[in-house]
């Protein structure tokens, strides 16, 4: 036989040395769930190892990380003032705001503060934006979506996560954002948010469960892929600077897909549901957490992800499994 693959499996030496996808830290955001009160360290159920922090248990934590080489996160506000206008959501003194204040003021450019901006936690109803007659309206939620992200900038945070899927919500929050000096504050929008029951676990982290129907009139539709290519587009050609998926283990087809068709990095979200299933398989013995994981980070960024957000890179780092 001319060819045989094997040579180059031979051993881990030359494995390694042929290598097609490889991790590094750098690669990775952290997401946090902050809540009002102080001395908060509240661990959630449905997330082993995840858990609600108050601002300055937050600041003792993401010091941790730093350490680690942690130094990239998520924040998301849960605990602020709800109403059916969501008007708590871009207050400047709200729980966002006031977090990314204390951390850029303690650790300014060696941490990286990337928020999600979106209202469902800031809703009575827990949808992503401004309900009338049992529907979400997409224009006044794309002004309220857009005044959050300005208050975030404001304060500091260096990237917006906009994850409400309203159509045009990334050229208004770059409009605004230009036009009131923060040319510099990136936009890494979800392109891609499927209406997935991959995020059950996630709804008791941010208190956002809708009260009634669901999110399938904004959030994508999981059987279409064509549509996820589309939406990318969109929000490139509105200004995102980064695209994201989410889910992503069940969408690594779209985010291969995607890859083929823009320049800008490719995010993924690897979300709660993900997340847990891989914490309850271990806690029973019928997985191997760390090869899972591992296996899982590697089909990511094999799929065409630069940037995972998951809530397994703390064991990652602790556990030095990179």
């Amino acid at each position: 036989m001319v060819h045989r693959p094997r040579r180059l499996r031979k051993n881990p030496l030359v494995r390694e040395m042929v290598a097609e996808t490889r991790l590094s830290k750098d690669m990775f955001i952290y997401p946090y769930f902050i809540v009002p009160g102080k001395n908060v360290i509240h661990p959630l159920e449905a997330m082993p190892g995840i858990s609600h922090f108050s601002e300055d248990t937050l600041l003792k934590d993401v010091e941790k990380g730093l350490k680690l080489g942690v130094n990239k996160i998520m924040l998301f506000g849960v605990g602020d003032e709800k109403s059916d206008d969501a008007a708590s959501a871009y207050h400047d003194h709200s729980l966002v705001p006031s977090a990314v204040r204390l951390l850029k003021k303690n650790f300014g450019e060696d941490l990286y503060v990337v928020t999600d901006v979106c209202v469902c936690s800031y809703t009575t109803h827990g949808h992503c934006g401004i309900m009338k007659d049992d529907y979400v309206q997409n224009d006044p939620t794309v002004e309220v979506i857009a005044k959050m992200g300005l208050a975030h900038a404001e304060a500091g945070a260096d990237m917006l996560a906009p994850s409400d899927m309203m159509d045009g919500r990334i050229s208004a929050m770059r409009h605004l954002l230009d036009g009131q000096g923060f040319v510099n504050t990136a936009i890494m929008s979800h392109a891609t948010k499927f209406a997935s029951a991959y995020y059950g676990p996630f709804r008791e982290a941010a208190d956002c469960a809708p009260s009634k129907g669901d999110r399938k009139a904004y959030q994508m539709d999981f059987r279409n892929g064509n549509e996820a290519l589309r939406e990318a587009l969109l929000d490139e050609s509105e200004g995102a600077d980064v695209l994201m998926v989410k889910p992503a283990l069940a969408y690594l087809d779209v985010m291969h897909n995607l890859k083929q068709h823009t320049d800008l990095p490719i995010a993924c979200y690897n979300v709660s549901g993900e997340y847990s299933m891989v914490k309850a398989a271990a806690e029973k013995g019928w997985i191997d957490e760390q090869k899972v994981v591992m296996e899982t980070m590697h089909a990511f960024a094999r799929a065409g992800a630069s940037i995972i957000t998951t809530y397994h890179i703390r064991d990652m780092v602790e556990k030095n499994w990179l």
